[in-house]
């Protein structure tokens, strides 16, 4: 007698950045973060701070989470998962897993250069969405300083935005050419309004939103820029040692929220908000804590990276 055959398992979806490409939309990137941050607010999703293995030249980082199973209503199951990537070289690919975790079953891998910037992106747009004063009746001026795939992804979230749609955004790069390709890349692919600007001054200035995301050890503006009622989001460097933004910024702040205050304390005293009170972007969304108090506040959003977040995102970009 033939013994039955067990039923096969479906391998895990590969993915690649034109996948990504192709198949994420900011609406979706952002559905998921918002979800995530909700969830590790409620306690069901385990984030713990990213692990660092030595490798000589440079190390192995990891990011974990694990996502509870949401209710019957939405019909979301758990997952849990990690994303990889060598500090070696900067350049490298990340590799994010996502398993099922009621089968066990790993699901989903997704390697490159897009997802993780596109998850940074969306986490920016829901810190704009819930921490920066609503612009006119055409949306926000924005200002962005930095020119790389950290401030284009930040845009593309954004230009989804039912509530903070850019209306103009003002460029600046060190180098004017790289700024200019970046502004006519934003006007021909995302219908935003761009221009590239001679100054980081002129960026900062008058905008109701401002987002830095560069790699510079030193600020790349001062904080009597930044108008009052000016939300700022920062992306790069903010240690002790190397940072891109002036720590006169943070006493100027009446409001600094950040995605993971655990990763943000695991830097110990190295972090240049470090002795700050930081508030979890995820108790604001939850409103068990308090956003802007008035207009003229200023806030400021230090994104560090929430663990789980780019699994989450993983998993919505399979399910889409």
């Amino acid at each position: 007698m033939t013994p039955p055959t067990a039923p096969s398992t479906p391998p895990p979806v590969l993915l690649g950045d034109a996948e990504v490409r192709a198949r994420l939309t900011p609406a979706t990137a952002t559905a998921a973060v918002r979800h995530a941050l909700l969830e590790h607010q409620a306690g069901r999703l385990a984030a713990p701070p990213r692990v660092h293995a030595g490798l000589g030249g440079g190390e192995l980082v990891f990011t974990v989470g694990a996502l509870a199973a949401e209710g019957t209503t939405h019909g979301i199951p758990g997952v849990h998962g990690f994303r990889a990537y060598g500090t070696a070289d900067r350049a490298g690919e990340q590799l994010v897993a996502v398993w099922d975790s009621a089968s066990g079953r790993l699901t989903a891998v997704v390697h490159g250069h897009e997802l993780g910037p596109r998850r940074t992106g969306a986490i920016g747009a829901v810190a704009v969405e819930a921490l920066a004063r609503t612009g006119g009746p055409g949306g926000c001026r924005l200002g962005l300083i930095g020119t790389g795939p950290q401030g284009w992804a930040q845009l593309w979230a954004l230009s989804a935005s039912a509530s903070h749609r850019p209306a103009e955004i003002a460029v600046f790069g060190r180098r004017r050419e790289r700024a200019e390709r970046f502004a006519a890349r934003v006007r021909e692919e995302l219908g935003l309004a761009a221009r590239a600007v001679d100054s980081a001054r002129a960026a900062v200035q008058g905008r109701e939103v401002v987002i830095v995301a560069t790699n510079s050890p030193t600020p790349v503006l001062e904080a009597d820029w930044v108008a009052p009622g000016t939300h700022l989001s920062t992306l790069g460097p903010k240690s002790t040692t190397h940072y891109e933004i002036p720590p006169e910024l943070a006493e100027r702040a009446a409001l600094i929220v950040t995605d993971s205050p655990a990763q943000a304390g695991s830097y110990g005293t190295d972090h240049l908000l470090g002795p700050t009170p930081l508030t979890a972007l995820g108790a604001v969304l939850a409103g068990t804590a308090p956003a802007r108090r008035g207009r003229d506040d200023i806030t400021l959003f230090s994104s560090v990276g929430l663990a789980g977040t780019e699994v989450a995102v993983a998993a919505a970009l399979t399910r889409a």
